[in-house]
């Protein structure tokens, strides 16, 4: 079986950063304590905050993204045979995203597959092309996740007086960003270091889904569905994200680490959105799952989640892409990647050995 390795990384933030100082005029304040437990500070969206209008899209993000990566890499979209996204907010439900930025980097005949997921879904798409890759199928394979979120945000507070919004709805807002980011995979069959294992789950069967976007579906009629509020409404139940959310990362850690057959203390550096966050490390407390593993870990996990914001798809390779730039990884590295998703409770995580060079400013 090949060994598949992590050639580069890219990214691509949209526009300028929106601080909390901006979004405390636009949408209102949120107390202190909340904003800590957040722990955003700044985000990026593709519409400008003043009119809604879209500066950008989401395919050309995840191009952008994935031009970076490959020029990281000294390769030519032209080399791409696989290519695998991630996303929960593409421009269309038909086509899929993912061939429009084939489209886009110019490539006329290559094999495609689009993950409809949030937050795991870049592990997951990850995993898929790691067995395509390994089994031999395709030698060369890009990897992006890519969120366009502040489309469903701009009607909580566009023409709106921010004193009259409600803080529930202010919430949103300040935790969420734009982005993407992508990853470039090779397949060496010479053997050598690379991608080792990893495992994902559904573990939502018998939970309530604490995240979702409603409209513009099937779920029930269109004549119905235009009398609502809004079109399309981003809801997040914060209750069950706090409590859930602990127990559902701890099992998804142990599962990675025993489909992998590596120890926490093996793990260098572990990739985790809102893995520092402070509400979640106080919430594993509280809820007596501070365990050997996540002890070992501590100290070990990288995320930028006060820098973009919580960006679905795109916060793992968001992440994996600035620690790989500002050194956080290198090469020979045991490197976990790991996310979970609220919206029915999934969670997907790889260990792999970091095989990408030093990057070159």
């Amino acid at each position: 079986m090949n060994v598949v390795q992590v050639l580069s990384t890219g990214s691509y933030l949209p526009g300028e950063p929106i601080t909390n100082e901006d979004l405390e005029r636009l949408v209102g304040p949120l107390p202190e304590d909340i904003l800590e437990g957040i722990q955003v500070k700044r985000r990026h969206w593709i519409i400008d905050p003043a009119t809604g209008e879209h500066l950008t899209s989401n395919t050309e993000m995840a191009t952008k993204a994935a031009e970076q990566a490959l020029e990281a890499a000294g390769l030519d979209a032209s080399q791409v045979e696989l290519i695998v996204t991630s996303t929960a907010s593409p421009e269309f439900h038909l086509p899929p995203m993912v061939t429009l930025l084939q489209e886009r980097l110019g490539i006329a005949k290559c094999a495609t597959m689009e993950i409809r997921s949030g937050c795991a879904g870049f592990v997951e798409a990850f995993d898929v092309a790691r067995m395509y890759l390994e089994r031999g199928t395709y030698s060369t394979a890009v990897v992006v996740g890519s969120e366009s979120i502040s489309p469903l945000l701009g009607p909580v507070f566009l023409g709106k007086d921010p004193d009259r919004i409600r803080m529930r709805d202010r919430m949103n807002p300040y935790n969420f960003g734009d982005g993407a980011g992508a990853v470039v995979l090779r397949s060496v069959s010479e053997g050598g270091d690379g991608i080792v294992g990893g495992a994902i789950a559904s573990v939502g069967g018998e939970r309530k889904m604490a995240m979702q976007v409603i409209g513009g579906s099937t779920h029930a009629p269109l004549h119905e569905q235009i009398q609502a509020k809004l079109l399309v409404e981003l809801k997040v139940d914060v209750v069950a994200s706090g409590e859930v959310t602990p127990y559902v990362l701890t099992e998804g850690l142990s599962d990675v680490l025993r489909a992998s057959g590596v120890s926490a203390d093996d793990v260098d550096v572990c990739i985790i959105p809102e893995g520092n966050a402070g509400y979640m490390v106080e919430e594993l407390r509280q809820a007596g799952l501070l365990t050997p593993e996540w002890v070992a870990l501590e100290g070990k996990i990288f995320e930028n989640l006060a820098e973009v914001g919580a960006t679905g798809s795109a916060a793992v390779p968001l992440a994996m892409d600035e620690a790989w730039k500002k050194g956080h990884v290198k090469p020979g590295d045991c490197v976990m990647i790991l996310a979970i998703e609220t919206s029915k409770w999934k969670y997907a995580g790889s260990v792999l050995t970091w095989t990408a060079p030093p990057y070159q400013h």
